[in-house]
């Protein structure tokens, strides 16, 4: 390619405050009846005067800190004019020139190498209403809910420092995985609650300047950010290619039919006609306020990835997955707390399970981890009777998915299910007779040097048994068993 892609994020995430950014009407709008949720401040009416929401401050502020930003002594909101049917007011109480943080940081890494997305700010603002889009045997209209409007936002914009789709999703993950460390908001995207707009262009590889940049709006999952940012490379590839201008614009994401389509002439800040909001005052930040929310910063994915790799032993690639979701870690904790002085020997193997069969169900049922049934204690009590011999590993996957649906003890489960392994060596080695019989070529094979044969010898011997014999000690017999006896 000729070209190179710039790539900067503009995420807008929903605080999780017990009221509204500038009303005391409640935050709490999600499955509440249309129109339920307001007042004269949020619905715009004249006269209503706003009331800036302190903790919505406090949150942004402790975001801010988290993704290494500057936080200014003194902030302002100001009136950002556009007309458009969803906003009440006619325009959006928002911050221009002196945002809450400035100059932050956020380390990904991608194919292998450390990449600084560098953050240019953090803003306050307060969200829109909501319009739902309706069909009939009359014709099209759109209805307006806004019990959305003035639901504390905060805005945080990068620099044009990413350089692919792949790189802007892992930016998403990570962001993602710290607003939910700092429980600030619920980062979910399906709801609505982190939204990101995508602002791209393409310059040849020895300019300086940069292409025409095209925001591509209100994208609500990573696969869109990252299929739109994908269509947009080849859409304006094909246009730089064939001389044909690309317009600064803001499109949108269709996903049934994986294209962008204009929607209108991207406006510039002089669009806005920002001014100081006349109803509020500059607010000073103080400090200790600054100090304070540091202090009961939590232990983020980085640190924590760190800090597994180091006391568990694990390596960063694992550490790095365990740690990406907070409700995943802390269980994954919770489970090596019940080994107590064997944690260290054992994190290799509850990380294999939780990476591999435990992810595997929460998405086979589409399940957050908080909702799954197994406890820290049964969790540990499989795997000691994996390693007792009790059960083999297909059993065990088994009682895994039951235990993870309804719960319960392994053992009762294993009882009841009649899955444990009642076969001992006595029994095994005249099933292991009796399929190297019937099984010549498979003999064959394995004494001219094809020893991954065995793997289907065991198989039949644990077909034979109905799973209730040792993987382990079938090999051994059966490698003994070949290796005395001459076929």
């Amino acid at each position: 390619m000729n070209y190179q892609t710039v790539i900067g994020l503009e995420v807008h995430v929903q605080l999780l405050t017990k009221s509204k950014m500038f009303c005391d009407c409640s935050s709490k709008y999600q499955n509440k009846p249309t129109n339920s949720i307001v007042c004269p401040v949020c619905l715009g009416l004249p006269g209503s005067l706003p009331n800036v929401n302190q903790m919505a401050i406090n949150l942004g502020i402790k975001t801010s800190l988290a993704l290494n930003c500057n936080v200014s002594s003194y902030t302002k909101f100001d009136r950002k004019n556009y007309s458009y049917p969803d906003l009440m007011k006619g325009y959006q109480i928002s911050q221009f020139d002196m945002p809450l943080a400035t100059n932050g940081k956020l380390k990904i890494n991608s194919n292998n190498n450390e990449h600084v997305i560098r953050i240019n700010r953090l803003h306050l603002e307060e969200d829109v209403a909501k319009l739902i889009h309706k069909k009939d045997l009359e014709g099209s209209y759109s209805l307006l809910d806004i019990n959305r409007s003035g639901i504390p936002l905060i805005e945080i914009v990068t620099e044009p420092d990413i350089t692919s789709p792949e790189e802007a999703r892992e930016y998403l993950i990570k962001l993602r995985s710290i607003i939910k460390y700092l429980e600030v908001g619920t980062a979910n995207m399906e709801e609505g609650s982190f939204r990101c707009d995508a602002n791209i262009s393409l310059k040849r590889l020895n300019d300086e300047k940069l292409g025409t940049k095209v925001e591509i709006k209100n994208l609500n999952s990573l696969r869109s950010v990252y299929k739109s940012l994908k269509y947009e490379i080849v859409r304006q590839t094909h246009c730089l290619d064939s001389n044909t201008p690309i317009i600064q614009e803001t499109r949108g994401w269709l996903e049934d039919k994986s294209i962008t389509i204009s929607q209108r002439t991207k406006e510039y800040a002089s669009d806005y006609r920002y001014f100081p909001e006349p109803d509020i005052p500059s607010i000073k930040i103080d400090k200790n306020t600054i100090e304070n929310i540091k202090k009961v910063l939590p232990e983020l994915p980085e640190e924590k990835s760190k800090r597994f790799e180091k006391q568990y032993g694990i390596d960063k690639y694992n550490s790095d997955l365990l740690t990406i979701n907070k409700q995943i870690a802390d269980f994954f904790e919770s489970i090596l707390d019940t080994f107590q002085d064997q944690a260290k020997e054992s994190a290799k193997t509850v990380s294999n399970w939780m990476l591999g069969e435990l992810n595997k169900l929460l998405k086979k049922h589409a399940m957050e981890i908080e909702k799954q049934k197994i406890t820290p204690l049964n969790f540990k009590n499989l795997l000691n009777l994996i390693e007792l011999g009790i059960l083999n590993n297909a059993s065990a996957k088994i009682i895994f998915e039951e235990m993870f649906l309804n719960g319960g003890n392994p053992k009762e489960i294993a009882q009841s299910k009649n899955l444990v392994q009642s076969f001992d060596e006595n029994d095994i080695k005249p099933v292991i007779k009796e399929i190297l019989s019937v099984n010549p070529k498979a003999i064959s094979d394995y004494q001219s040097g094809k020893e991954n044969v065995l793997k289907f010898l065991v198989g039949q011997v644990m077909k034979t048994t109905k799973g209730k014999a040792n993987p382990k000690t079938i090999e051994n017999l059966l490698t003994n068993e070949l290796g005395e006896n001459k076929y």
